[in-house]
Formats: C-alpha cells, sequence, structure tokens
C-alpha cells in the first residue's frame, strides 16, 4: 500500500513538473508563430522545379574593390548553386555597363535585369529612399532587421520601389559607419562650424543646417579632395570598406560616433517584368539567397571590422563628440525629419512606423540593457553599456 501511494505521489510531481498548463485555470495559445508556414504548404501542392534556364545582367554603383560588390557576388553565387545554375547573374560594375548612378533607370527599363544600390542614391526621384538606406539617428542593424522583415517595412519598400517597375528585396547590411576622417579634432558643436565636409543623403543638409559647408562627393573623389584640402573632412562607410581607400594616410583623426548612419542597409531591385518571368521555384530562392545575404554580410563585415579597426588606430586618433553635441545633432536631425514629413507623406508614413517601433522596441531594450558582451574582465571592473 506504501509502494502504490508512492508510486502516485511520484507521478503526481512528474505531471505537475512537466504538465504546468494542464493544471492551469486558463491555458495560453502559443506566442507567435511563422507566417509563411502556411504559405509554403499551398505552394508546395503546386510548385515544381523548372528547368528554363535564365542569364541575367546585374548593375550597380560599386566598383570590384568595394565590398558592397562583394555582397552583390555574394547574392549571385547563392541564387546559381541553389538553383543550379539555372539562374545565373552576371555582375557589371559601375561604369562597365552603364554609369554608376544610371544603374535604376537601367533597370527599371530593362537594360539590366537586376541591381543592387544603397537606397539613398536615389533620394532624387523620391526622399522616401533614405528612409531603406540609413537614417541619422535612425535604426541599427539589428532594428533594420526586425523593422523590415517582422514590421511592414519589406512591403513599404516594395510599394516605392514597384511605382518605377522594380521588385526589391533588403540587399545586406554593413552595420554602423565610422564618423568623419578629418585634420581637425572637432568634438564640441562650435568645432563643425564652417567645416567642409563630405556627406551624402539627409545628413548633408542637417550638417549645412549647423553651419558646415556639405558636398556629396563620390567615393572614388573623397581621397584626392581630402589630400588637396578641397575638404576638411569625410565619411564614407564601415571601417573595412573605408580602410582599403586609405583616409588615415592623410587625416589624423576619426570624429566618431557615426550619428549619420547606425547601419547601411543595402537592396536588390529586380525589373517587374523580367522577375514576373520567373518560375515560382526560382522566385522563392531569389527569396531565401537575398535573406541569407543580409545575415551573412552583417556577421561578415564586422568581423573585418575588427582588423581594420586595429590598423587604423596605428595612423589616426578616434575622438568622441561630446554629449552636449551629440545632442544638438540629436535635436537638429529631429526637427529636420520633422520638416521633411510634413513635405512628403511617403517620408511621414515611414518614418513614423520606424520610430513606433523603436518605442515598442524600448521596454525591452532597457530591460535586457547592461549586458554589452565587453570581455569579461572589463565588464567586472564595472563597464556595461555600449
Amino acid at each position: 500500500m506504501k509502494k502504490i501511494r508512492l508510486l502516485i505521489g511520484l507521478t503526481l510531481a512528474l505531471t505537475l513538473a512537466f504538465a504546468p498548463q494542464a493544471f492551469s485555470a486558463e491555458k495560453r495559445e502559443k506566442f507567435g508563430a511563422d507566417k509563411r508556414h502556411e504559405e509554403v504548404k499551398k505552394e508546395l501542392r503546386t510548385i515544381k522545379t523548372s528547368k528554363e534556364e535564365f542569364r541575367w545582367k546585374m548593375v550597380m554603383p560599386w566598383s570590384k574593390g568595394l565590398l558592397f560588390y562583394d555582397m552583390a557576388q555574394h547574392f549571385a553565387d547563392s541564387v546559381k548553386l541553389a538553383s543550379g545554375g539555372r539562374l545565373d547573374i552576371k555582375l557589371f560594375s559601375a561604369g562597365e555597363l552603364v554609369g554608376a548612378m544610371e544603374s535604376f533607370d537601367a533597370v527599371s527599363k530593362g537594360s539590366a535585369e537586376i541591381g543592387h544600390d544603397w537606397p539613398g542614391y536615389w533620394k532624387g526621384k523620391n526622399e522616401n529612399f533614405v528612409s531603406f538606406a540609413s537614417v541619422p539617428f535612425g535604426l541599427d542593424t539589428e532594428g533594420y532587421n526586425i523593422w523590415l522583415y517582422e514590421r511592414g517595412g519589406l512591403e513599404q519598400m516594395q510599394e516605392l520601389y514597384g511605382r518605377y517597375n522594380l521588385y526589391a528585396l533588403p540587399g545586406g547590411n554593413g552595420g554602423q559607419e565610422m564618423g568623419f576622417f578629418s585634420n581637425k579634432k572637432a568634438s564640441k558643436m562650435a568645432d563643425f562650424k564652417g567645416m567642409r565636409v563630405r556627406t551624402p543623403g539627409w545628413y548633408m543638409d542637417i550638417m549645412n543646417s549647423l553651419g558646415a559647408s556639405v558636398t556629396p562627393l563620390p567615393g572614388g573623389e573623397v581621397y584626392l579632395a581630402l589630400e588637396r584640402g578641397v575638404i576638411d573632412a569625410a565619411e564614407f562607410s564601415t571601417p573595412a570598406i573605408n580602410y582599403p581607400m586609405g583616409f588615415d594616410e592623410i587625416t589624423k583623426y576619426v570624429i566618431e560616433p557615426g550619428v549619420h548612419q547606425p547601419s547601411v542597409q543595402c537592396a536588390f531591385f529586380i525589373n517587374k517584368d523580367a522577375y514576373n518571368k520567373l518560375p515560382d521555384d526560382l522566385k522563392w530562392i531569389i527569396d531565401i539567397a537575398a535573406k541569407e545575404t543580409q545575415l551573412w554580410s552583417s556577421a561578415w563585415q564586422e568581423n573585418l571590422n575588427i582588423d581594420a579597426i586595429k590598423l587604423f588606430k596605428q595612423k589616426v586618433e578616434f575622438v568622441k563628440m561630446d554629449d552636449a553635441a551629440i545632442t544638438s545633432f540629436a535635436k537638429r536631425t529631429k526637427e529636420y525629419l520633422d520638416e521633411l514629413k510634413g513635405k512628403y507623406p511617403d517620408v511621414k508614413k515611414t518614418l513614423d512606423s520606424q520610430e513606433q517601433f523603436k518605442k515598442d522596441f524600448a521596454d525591452w531594450r532597457e530591460i535586457r540593457s547592461g549586458l554589452t558582451p565587453w570581455p569579461i574582465d572589463d565588464y567586472i571592473n564595472g563597464k556595461r553599456t555600449q
């Protein structure tokens, strides 16, 4: 009898331990689901592996020496591998087939089937392209990934590109960019007044409004302009992308942080007519290869940044802007973005969506803070947040 009571007690304990919901007054449903799963189940009933072969041309603003070109090549390689060679994408760097800034129109009109870009280059067509590239004090890499894939950002991106006969997908994220390479040790707001600097996009307008003199020089012209003193300071991209450009050979300082671009988001844009001719299995391959490129690119870039920063520190001094300067930049940025939103409904819709995501994410960001993965000895000695 004692053994029976012991067995019953043990069974009850195990039941409580491994099935607590069975004793809950109100059972909860599963928290979240993969929305794509049901779509895939439907697709698998009809989808077939096609035999037709396609040869596409990809154009871009990049030369072969830039790591952005490598992102595009990585995507093309993934598509070719996954399709067994049925979709072969040949890359053409800037100037080989069309000029760097002609790639958007070339794909839109069908002269090439696909392009790779930093969406902010098309600011002249619609201001809102910058929202999908880099917003001063905006989304970091994690933020872009969540907003694009889970908060409706991708749909907004595709609607905007779609107006130009293009189908768009996120095409790699390079992470946070460096600040200004400069021969002036600027850390306070007043230091930037009168400086001649190179930066594109919305930060160009913001810097001009704060008293700087800004020109959006193409990347290939920046070194010479710095060397000849045409400009006093310039930013271009991430440590790994900047290092081959040699800015540290002709400047003394790098002014951080790169508040103009908390991350640099790229895109693939495909001529809609060419895309619509593809069988469904190749469309899925393109989608998955673009997501794989988005994941790989940020890990690849950040790992390269480790050595790039070590090399930069041998020649330049990294200068941190003081809090007052960063706050002034942030205030002026907010005023400027509000002005844009007042003029352009597209910009308002997208920036409001991004800002709402940041607000919604703020609780978890705050609760999880204080665990930045510094080397453990630094953490023990009190280093907490980034």
